[in-house]
């Protein structure tokens, strides 16, 4: 600390490029310095010294340039109060109005001696230094430790922080054709969050190539597709997989890399990543499920092997000896080999655990397999405490910052931080795993899936925001409450002066059935209620969840006048929203609401997953059964 500068790891320091250099320059008592610098020649200045030595010539100075005295004139009186301007300096610099670098008691760096008195040094001129007592001094000590600690460690932090940042691999949330809204607040202001996780298959770097094997198809495609789902009040959390190999409308989408337009299509879901990129798979996944997906996170072969050795491993159980093999009627296969009971894997075989599906017995087994692993893994970082363990949190926090590539809204290491902050704190026994409910592709039958008309109810579920677990309470503030809250705005113009068009989204989709008249009984039904001018849209708008629209440009009025309409019908204040394609108050019936006039009789119960969901509980250790081809 000879030279001024903070003793502390990396504030300044070489080995810490990422924090600033005080070598090159700084600012110090609010002036522009080059801190290598003396005083210009002659000037006598140095002697605000106390010990006698000019800057230039103190080897303890190395040059630096001292900060204003305290006193009017050189020689003057050191301003002796704690907190003003001649209290200690900040270790390693000179302090304000300080008698030199590193305090007021004249001793440089704190770890030499004082030089001898010398014209108007920091005491009275013409008298003997005062004594200081060794509290006082002890104090003044801790202080100087204090500030360099707190300066070393703020140089640390800032060059970790830009390290990880320069790790993160971002990409453009959406990059698909689709008009799902962002997820609403409930009555408290807190808003529900959906992260899509996806697993990529890409052979595109050589350790994924070695890692996967070689490619049967070009470009990326989504391995593993989930959607988690935070509860607004972040007290429980839902993890519901779509199986890689489901049929359904990809969307226009553009590669934000190339800029290639691919038009929509029809296919299995997994090829949308190849197609525009995460963001192509978000707008997907968004228009099946109805669902607004805040953000995604991508990981490869690679970055499940390094995650897995990062933490130690994962358990995992089967109940049966397991070789996932080729075999004539189904090549390839994963190479899983563990004898029957729970085994830790960790590196490249929690790799092939994840990709199994042949043992498995298709590829619903498979992300059954990876709920379980997801569960066994969550468990585990809780186990390990990881804040109070900063070495091993700083091994997990650089190693998925490199496995991950993000969406560029959350790509800093403050914002992934703070979504896992938002995780930690949600126990075991309140998260839900869980899968698409399917049935067969008539297609094709034996490898492909669509969704089961009971999908509707896990889609409604994530958008409105309730329980997949029956552990908690009720509250209040759900936002799946069907009461509407008064609005803050203007009052709703009467009932009777209020045009709703009602269109006939029942289909739910392209290949779906549409429930005849459900347009018109629902124009009776606000009839009777008023709305004398509610008419039946001549047009079908398949959609999978209901939602009442009011013109972007009705503004504050345009919701008033829709919120009424909400009311007369028990439709969440959630499920209305601001829209630019519509004219007048539109309300499109979707899926979710075949029958009935009570939108709020619709919308499910916490815990009512249905059966086909092959639903997991967080705080479950379950073993997969292993079909007799692949057992040894």
């Amino acid at each position: 600390m000879r030279d001024g500068r903070a003793g502390g790891p990396g504030y300044g320091s070489a080995s810490h490029p990422g924090g600033p250099d005080w070598d090159q320059g700084s600012h110090h008592d609010g002036h522009p310095q080059d801190l290598r610098q003396g005083p210009p020649a002659g000037d006598p200045s140095y002697a605000r010294y106390g010990d006698g030595f000019p800057p230039a010539a103190d080897p303890r100075h190395d040059g630096a340039i001292p900060g204003p005295r305290s006193g009017g004139h050189p020689g003057g009186p050191r301003d002796l109060d704690p907190d003003g301007p001649g209290a200690v300096g900040t270790g390693g610099g000179p302090g304000p109005g300080g008698s030199g670098p590193g305090g007021s008691d004249g001793s440089g760096d704190g770890t030499a001696p004082a030089g001898p008195a010398g014209p108007g040094g920091g005491h009275r001129r013409g008298g003997r230094r005062k004594a200081k007592s060794r509290k006082r001094k002890a104090i003044r000590w801790v202080a100087i430790a204090v500030a360099v600690a707190v300066l070393g460690t703020a140089g640390a932090a800032y060059g970790y922080y830009e390290y990880l940042s320069g790790k993160i691999r971002k990409g453009e949330r959406n990059s698909g054709k689709t008009d799902v809204a962002k997820s609403k607040a409930n009555s408290a202001g807190q808003t529900p969050m959906n992260i899509m996780i996806l697993g990529s298959d890409t052979r595109s770097d050589p350790e994924d190539a070695k890692l996967g094997g070689a490619a049967d198809s070009t470009g990326a495609r989504a391995d593993v597709i989930m959607i988690a789902h935070l509860s607004a009040d972040r007290s429980n959390m839902s993890v519901v997989s779509i199986p890689r190999d489901t049929r359904v409308d990809i969307p226009e989408c553009t590669d934000p890399k190339t800029h290639k337009v691919y038009p929509k299509t029809n296919d299995i879901i997994n090829a949308s990543l190849s197609r525009g990129g995460a963001g192509c798979t978000l707008a997907t996944v968004q228009n099946l499920t109805g669902v607004y997906i805040d953000h995604w996170l991508t990981i490869d072969f690679a970055g499940v092997v390094k995650m897995a050795d990062v933490v130690g491993g994962v358990d995992v159980c089967v109940k049966e000896n397991v070789d996932d093999h080729a075999t004539a009627a189904q090549p390839g296969g994963s190479h899983l080999h563990l004898t029957a009971g729970t085994h830790t894997v960790k590196g490249e075989q929690a790799l092939q655990w994840l990709r199994t599906r042949h043992a498995f017995g298709s590829d619903a087994g498979r992300s059954k397999a990876q709920h379980m692993y997801m569960s066994s893994l969550i468990r585990k970082l809780r186990s390990q405490n990881l804040f109070t363990d900063p070495s091993k949190l700083n091994k997990i926090a650089t190693t998925a910052m490199s496995a991950f590539e993000v969406s560029s809204e959350i790509g800093t290491p403050k914002k992934l931080y703070d979504l896992g902050m938002q995780l930690k704190t949600i126990p075991p026994d309140r998260i839900t795993m869980l899968t698409m409910p399917r049935i067969e592709d008539p297609e094709d039958p034996s490898a492909h899936y669509l969704p089961a008309p009971s999908a509707t109810t896990v889609w409604s579920l994530l958008r409105n925001d309730v329980a997949m677990d029956a552990n908690g309470k009720a509250k209040s503030t759900s936002s799946a409450t069907p009461t509407t809250p008064a609005t803050s705005g203007p009052a709703a113009h009467p009932a009777a002066d209020i045009p709703v068009t009602v269109v006939n989204g029942t289909a739910g989709s392209a290949d779906g059935t549409p429930t005849d008249g459900r347009a018109s009984s629902l124009v009776q039904t606000l009839s009777a209620a008023g709305f004398t001018q509610a008419e039946a849209s001549d047009q079908a708008t398949p959609r999978e969840s209901t939602v009442l629209n009011y013109p972007t440009d009705g503004g504050a009025q345009g919701r008033s006048d829709a919120l009424s309409v909400a009311k007369a019908l028990k439709i969440p204040s959630t499920d209305v929203k601001a829209s630019s394609d519509v004219q007048a108050i539109t309300l499109t019936v979707g899926s979710d609401w075949k029958t009935g006039t009570d939108y709020s009789a619709t919308l499910p119960k916490a815990g009512a997953v249905p059966d086909d969901a092959d639903a997991l509980n967080g705080a479950s250790k379950g073993c997969m059964d292993i079909l007799p081809t692949y057992q040894f």
